[in-house]
C-alpha cells in the first residue's frame, strides 16, 4: 500500500501545528517546514480547514491552527480523510472493469485487509507523534512557539507501558 503525498503533507501540517501551540501557521512557513509548494500545501491546507482538523484564519495576520487538541485527532481519521475516495485496487472502484470480478474471491480479503490498515491507526493520535519527540520539535519549531514540558507516564500509559521507576 502506498499513500497519496496528499496525505503524507497533511499529516506533516498537522504535526507543524501540533508542535508550534499557540501559533497561528502561515502557509509559506509550513511549506518550507514540510518541504513542499505552498500551491500543493494550499489544496491540503484547504481539506483539513473543511473537515474539522484545521481552523483557518484568513487576512493579513491569518494563517491555521489546529482545530481541537492534538491528542483528539486520530490518525487513521486523517488518513481516511484523504485515502478514502481513491480505491486500494481496481475491484474496490465503481468502475470495475476487471474480467476477473464475477469469479474472484480476493475483494474481500482486500476490504478486510485496508480497514484492518486504517483500524491500525485510528488509536493512534497525533499527540503520540509530538509529545516528548524533541527531535521533531527542533524539525518543525516556528520561531517562538512554546510546547508544555514533556509527559512520559501520560504517554506510557496511553500505550500500555507501566510507569519508569524513579531513579
Amino acid at each position: 500500500m502506498r499513500l497519496t503525498v496528499r496525505t503524507n503533507l497533511a499529516l506533516r501540517t498537522l504535526m507543524v501545528c501540533a508542535t508550534n501551540p499557540g501559533r497561528i501557521v502561515r502557509k509559506s512557513e509550513a511549506a518550507k517546514a514540510v518541504n513542499a509548494s505552498e500551491n500543493h500545501l494550499a489544496q491540503v491546507i484547504n481539506q483539513l480547514g473543511q473537515t474539522g482538523f484545521l481552523t483557518t484564519i484568513r487576512g493579513r495576520g491569518g494563517g491555521f491552527v489546529l482545530a481541537r487538541p492534538a491528542d483528539e485527532i486520530s490518525v487513521g481519521a486523517v488518513f481516511r480523510t484523504f485515502e478514502a475516495d481513491l480505491p486500494f485496487i481496481e475491484c474496490l472502484s465503481e468502475g470495475n472493469t476487471c474480467p476477473l470480478r464475477s469469479a474472484c474471491r480476493m475483494q474481500a480479503h482486500l476490504v478486510r485487509a485496508v480497514e484492518a490498515f486504517y483500524a491500525s491507526l485510528d488509536p493512534l493520535m497525533l499527540g503520540d507523534l509530538v509529545d516528548c519527540n524533541e527531535s521533531l520539535e527542533r524539525l518543525l519549531a516556528l520561531g517562538d512557539a512554546t510546547r508544555p514540558g514533556c509527559q512520559p507516564a501520560r504517554i506510557m500509559a496511553r500505550e500500555g507501558m507501566a510507569e519508569p521507576v524513579p531513579a
